[in-house]
């Protein structure tokens, strides 16, 4: 079996960062499915753990936590796919990645993938849909669908692959106004084709760009990138009671300044569940289920910016070299 294997600490110039090898044929666990891999998406999560930034388990011999393909074989206890039936995931922080020609996924975290996209595009949804469906629903305690004006929610790092599906989420299933923020032409833009209703300029200051918008207050952000840079700023612009939701790695984040306004702090980790074997852990497999629904029906939409091919360490490499560059808003996808 063709996996890409990659040097824990290496560079992004370093060409054996990431390395083609040959593996053995995994064998499915009782809850798993064997996926003859498709495609997978490029997170900015694969980059830091390549780096050497974000440590995972010796077991870890392959990136890549994005990923669509066709079911090849089941565990004993399976219940939820067959073989033959294309299905697309995030997969698990503690298992080998999709960066391989056939990869193991417990079927709870997996989904169907959606009907109406091939499977570059279905490669660039799972992680970024169920890290913000579980920031925006869960964490927020929002129920999807409740559509009553809910004051204004700010997108901190609105372009990327979380912000992209964000946006999408909260304009199409809420009531919120949406204020994504963004520093290039084309960022701004990919974000207000999102769905955002205002998108401001990240490197000037926040609060009074928000001030000028004459919008209802921003009881809710989602701090999706470079979270401590503008984090006096977050606290400053926030509604008294508002909620701070934070995805990016911290060595040390301090709560403190958020106390005067009562201000509730909230992580989302989208590898909670299939870490710890939640009792839960079958959510993830309804959430992408839902998420597959509302992207057949039109009501969200892909979000790959640029497709390279073939799935091998080479284009790999040029893929974690684009993302490590920064800039392009949306999704970058390798393989079909």
């Amino acid at each position: 079996m063709k996996t890409i294997g990659f040097n824990k600490g290496s560079g992004v110039g370093d060409e054996h960062g990431l390395f083609d090898m040959e593996g053995a044929m995994p064998v499915p666990g009782p809850r798993d499915v064997l996926v003859r891999v498709r495609a997978v998406g490029v997170n900015p999560l694969d980059t830091k753990v390549r780096a050497g930034r974000v440590t995972v388990p010796d077991n870890v011999v392959s990136l890549g936590w994005d990923a669509a393909g066709i079911v090849h074989a089941v565990g004993s206890e399976v219940t939820l796919f067959a073989p033959g039936q294309a299905v697309y995931y995030a997969g698990s922080f503690d298992r080998a990645g999709a960066n391989a020609e056939y990869h193991l996924v417990d079927e709870r975290i997996a989904g169907a993938m959606p009907a109406s996209l091939d499977f570059a595009q279905a490669a660039s949804v799972p992680l970024a849909a169920l890290t913000a469906w579980q920031l925006l629903f869960e964490r927020f305690a929002i129920a999807p669908g409740d559509m009553q004006p809910r004051g204004s929610l700010l997108v901190l790092g609105g372009a990327g692959g979380v912000g992209s599906m964000l946006i999408q989420l909260a304009r199409q299933l809420t009531g919120f106004t949406v204020i994504a923020t963004a520093s290039r032409g084309d960022s701004m833009a990919w974000c207000r084709a999102m769905g955002a209703h205002h998108v401001i300029d990240h490197t000037l200051p926040l609060a009074a760009q928000v001030a000028a918008l004459s919008v209802a207050p921003v009881r809710h952000v989602a701090a999706l990138s470079h979270t401590a840079q503008h984090a006096a700023a977050l606290v400053e612009l926030i509604a008294p009671h508002g909620k701070l939701a934070v995805i990016d790695d911290h060595d040390v984040f301090d709560a403190a300044p958020l106390k005067g306004k009562s201000i509730s702090l909230h992580w989302e980790m989208v590898f909670t569940r299939p870490l710890f074997a939640t009792d839960d852990m079958l959510e993830q497999h309804r959430i992408l289920q839902r998420v597959a629904r509302l992207l057949d029906d039109g009501v969200l939409r892909h979000t790959v910016r640029q497709r390279l091919s073939p799935m091998d360490a080479a284009t790999l490499r040029r893929a974690h070299a684009l993302l490590e560059r920064g800039g392009q808003p949306g999704k970058i996808v390798v393989g079909d």
